[in-house]
Protein backbone atom coordinates (compact mmCIF):
# COMPACT_ATOMS: atom_id res chain seq x y z
CA UNK A 1 0.00 0.00 0.00
CA UNK A 2 1.27 3.59 -0.83
CA UNK A 3 1.86 6.21 1.75
CA UNK A 4 -0.63 8.28 0.09
CA UNK A 5 -3.22 5.38 0.22
CA UNK A 6 -2.32 4.87 3.52
CA UNK A 7 -2.87 8.33 4.73
CA UNK A 8 -6.12 8.18 2.65
CA UNK A 9 -7.17 5.76 4.78
CA UNK A 10 -5.54 7.19 8.35
CA UNK A 11 -7.60 10.47 7.79
CA UNK A 12 -10.70 8.71 6.83
CA UNK A 13 -10.80 7.25 10.16
CA UNK A 14 -9.83 10.61 11.77
CA UNK A 15 -13.22 12.14 9.87
CA UNK A 16 -15.18 9.32 11.49
CA UNK A 17 -14.61 11.11 15.05
CA UNK A 18 -14.43 14.40 13.79
CA UNK A 19 -11.59 14.90 11.82
CA UNK A 20 -9.97 18.36 11.34
CA UNK A 21 -13.15 20.08 11.77
CA UNK A 22 -13.80 19.13 15.35
CA UNK A 23 -10.11 20.22 16.28
CA UNK A 24 -10.60 23.01 14.71
CA UNK A 25 -13.99 24.12 16.62
CA UNK A 26 -11.74 23.05 19.92
CA UNK A 27 -9.69 25.74 19.08
CA UNK A 28 -11.75 28.39 18.22
CA UNK A 29 -13.88 27.47 21.24
CA UNK A 30 -11.33 27.96 23.60
CA UNK A 31 -9.78 31.91 22.06
CA UNK A 32 -13.67 32.57 21.45
CA UNK A 33 -13.52 31.86 25.45
CA UNK A 34 -10.54 33.77 26.43
CA UNK A 35 -11.57 36.56 24.58
CA UNK A 36 -14.85 36.85 25.85
CA UNK A 37 -13.68 36.42 29.61
CA UNK A 38 -10.99 39.52 29.09
CA UNK A 39 -14.06 41.57 27.54
CA UNK A 40 -16.89 40.76 30.06
CA UNK A 41 -15.15 39.55 33.42
CA UNK A 42 -17.74 36.94 33.29
CA UNK A 43 -17.86 33.17 33.33
CA UNK A 44 -21.51 32.46 32.64
CA UNK A 45 -21.50 34.61 29.96
CA UNK A 46 -18.24 33.65 28.22
CA UNK A 47 -19.28 30.08 28.38
CA UNK A 48 -22.35 30.90 26.63
CA UNK A 49 -20.37 32.72 24.16
CA UNK A 50 -18.02 29.92 23.08
CA UNK A 51 -21.00 27.49 23.24
CA UNK A 52 -22.79 29.81 21.37
CA UNK A 53 -19.74 30.24 18.54
CA UNK A 54 -19.27 25.94 18.41
CA UNK A 55 -23.12 25.74 17.91
CA UNK A 56 -22.96 28.08 14.51
CA UNK A 57 -20.45 25.84 13.31
CA UNK A 58 -21.73 22.79 13.97
CA UNK A 59 -25.13 23.91 12.42
CA UNK A 60 -22.75 24.89 9.41
CA UNK A 61 -20.96 21.55 9.18
CA UNK A 62 -24.19 19.52 9.33
CA UNK A 63 -26.10 21.49 6.77
CA UNK A 64 -22.66 21.13 4.64
CA UNK A 65 -21.89 16.99 4.90
CA UNK A 66 -24.42 15.76 7.58
CA UNK A 67 -22.13 14.72 9.49
CA UNK A 68 -24.52 14.44 12.40
CA UNK A 69 -22.13 12.37 14.67
CA UNK A 70 -18.72 13.97 14.20
CA UNK A 71 -20.63 16.94 14.68
CA UNK A 72 -21.95 16.20 17.97
CA UNK A 73 -18.79 15.60 19.40
CA UNK A 74 -17.55 18.88 18.45
CA UNK A 75 -20.31 19.94 20.56
CA UNK A 76 -20.29 17.59 23.52
CA UNK A 77 -16.34 18.59 24.02
CA UNK A 78 -17.16 22.78 24.60
CA UNK A 79 -20.14 21.65 26.19
CA UNK A 80 -18.40 19.90 28.65
CA UNK A 81 -15.77 23.00 28.95
CA UNK A 82 -18.46 25.55 29.40
CA UNK A 83 -20.59 22.73 32.38
CA UNK A 84 -17.09 22.81 34.29
CA UNK A 85 -16.53 26.65 34.40
CA UNK A 86 -20.01 27.53 34.24
CA UNK A 87 -20.38 25.22 37.72
CA UNK A 88 -17.13 26.48 39.75
CA UNK A 89 -17.52 29.88 38.38
CA UNK A 90 -13.36 29.42 37.65
CA UNK A 91 -13.10 30.85 34.23
CA UNK A 92 -9.41 28.61 33.77
CA UNK A 93 -11.74 25.46 34.45
CA UNK A 94 -12.76 25.95 31.47
CA UNK A 95 -9.27 24.70 30.01
CA UNK A 96 -9.69 22.03 32.55
CA UNK A 97 -10.55 18.91 29.95
CA UNK A 98 -7.53 20.13 27.67
CA UNK A 99 -5.31 19.76 30.93
CA UNK A 100 -6.11 16.22 31.89
CA UNK A 101 -6.31 15.15 27.78
CA UNK A 102 -2.96 15.69 27.72
CA UNK A 103 -1.79 14.48 30.88
CA UNK A 104 -4.32 11.34 29.81
CA UNK A 105 -2.43 10.88 26.37
CA UNK A 106 1.10 11.02 27.50
CA UNK A 107 0.20 8.37 30.03
CA UNK A 108 -1.41 6.08 27.53
CA UNK A 109 0.85 6.53 24.43
CA UNK A 110 3.82 6.21 27.04
CA UNK A 111 2.31 3.19 28.26
CA UNK A 112 1.74 1.99 24.49
CA UNK A 113 5.08 2.46 23.01
CA UNK A 114 6.75 0.43 25.85
CA UNK A 115 4.71 -2.48 25.95
CA UNK A 116 5.06 -2.92 21.88
CA UNK A 117 1.55 -1.46 20.92
CA UNK A 118 2.08 1.91 19.84
CA UNK A 119 -0.50 4.08 19.33
CA UNK A 120 0.53 4.81 15.75
CA UNK A 121 1.29 1.22 14.58
CA UNK A 122 -2.54 0.62 16.03
CA UNK A 123 -4.23 2.96 13.92
CA UNK A 124 -1.90 2.59 11.02
CA UNK A 125 -2.19 -1.46 11.45
CA UNK A 126 -6.07 -0.98 10.75
CA UNK A 127 -5.88 1.67 8.19
CA UNK A 128 -4.31 -0.81 6.48
CA UNK A 129 -6.16 -3.36 7.40
CA UNK A 130 -3.36 -6.01 8.81
CA UNK A 131 -5.01 -5.43 12.52
CA UNK A 132 -1.79 -6.61 14.33
CA UNK A 133 0.48 -8.06 12.44
CA UNK A 134 2.80 -5.07 11.60
CA UNK A 135 4.01 -6.33 15.52
CA UNK A 136 5.77 -9.38 13.99
CA UNK A 137 7.62 -6.88 12.03
CA UNK A 138 10.30 -5.55 14.42
CA UNK A 139 11.42 -2.48 12.17
CA UNK A 140 8.17 -1.67 11.17
CA UNK A 141 7.15 -1.44 15.11
CA UNK A 142 10.29 0.34 16.21
CA UNK A 143 9.12 2.77 13.34
CA UNK A 144 5.42 3.13 14.63
CA UNK A 145 7.20 3.52 18.01
CA UNK A 146 8.82 6.00 17.24
CA UNK A 147 6.12 7.55 15.46
CA UNK A 148 4.22 7.47 18.37
CA UNK A 149 7.06 8.93 20.87
CA UNK A 150 6.35 11.85 19.02
CA UNK A 151 3.06 12.44 20.42
CA UNK A 152 4.30 11.18 23.89
CA UNK A 153 6.68 14.05 23.65
CA UNK A 154 4.25 16.75 22.64
CA UNK A 155 1.90 15.73 24.85
CA UNK A 156 4.38 15.39 27.86
CA UNK A 157 5.42 18.90 26.95
CA UNK A 158 1.80 20.28 27.33
CA UNK A 159 1.33 18.42 30.23
CA UNK A 160 4.40 20.30 32.31
CA UNK A 161 3.19 23.55 30.55
CA UNK A 162 -0.64 23.33 31.38
CA UNK A 163 -0.70 22.29 34.71
CA UNK A 164 1.44 24.47 36.65
CA UNK A 165 -0.63 27.81 34.40
CA UNK A 166 -4.22 26.04 35.58
CA UNK A 167 -2.78 25.60 38.96
CA UNK A 168 -1.38 28.87 39.20
CA UNK A 169 -4.90 30.59 38.25
CA UNK A 170 -2.99 32.19 35.03
CA UNK A 171 -5.95 32.18 32.64
CA UNK A 172 -4.53 34.26 30.02
CA UNK A 173 -1.19 32.04 29.26
CA UNK A 174 -3.21 28.70 29.98
CA UNK A 175 -5.81 29.85 27.17
CA UNK A 176 -3.06 30.59 24.89
CA UNK A 177 -1.11 27.22 25.63
CA UNK A 178 -3.95 25.19 25.77
CA UNK A 179 -4.80 26.63 22.02
CA UNK A 180 -1.47 25.81 21.00
CA UNK A 181 -0.25 22.77 22.92
CA UNK A 182 -3.74 21.10 23.30
CA UNK A 183 -4.70 22.29 19.45
CA UNK A 184 -4.02 21.75 15.79
CA UNK A 185 -1.04 23.51 16.19
CA UNK A 186 0.68 21.18 18.01
CA UNK A 187 -1.02 18.53 16.34
CA UNK A 188 0.11 19.38 12.90
CA UNK A 189 3.39 19.68 13.70
CA UNK A 190 3.10 15.68 15.18
CA UNK A 191 1.70 14.47 11.65
CA UNK A 192 4.44 16.38 9.75
CA UNK A 193 7.24 14.92 11.59
CA UNK A 194 5.27 11.40 11.67
CA UNK A 195 5.41 11.89 7.98
CA UNK A 196 8.60 12.69 7.92
CA UNK A 197 9.38 9.33 10.03
CA UNK A 198 7.71 7.44 7.49
CA UNK A 199 8.72 8.56 4.09
CA UNK A 200 12.73 8.25 5.24
CA UNK A 201 11.90 4.78 5.71
CA UNK A 202 10.56 4.59 2.25
CA UNK A 203 6.72 4.63 2.62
Amino acid sequence: MTFTALTRKSLSAFDAVGGWRTVAEGVASRVVFLVAYLLTGEVPTSALIAVGAVVVLTAVRVWADRKYWSAAIGLALVGTSAALAGGSGHAVDFYLPAVVTQAVMAVVFGLSTVAGWPVVGLVLGAARGERSRWRQDRPRRRLYQRCTAVFVVKCAIATAVLVPLYLADRLTALGIAATLLGGAPALGVCVYLCRRILRRAGW
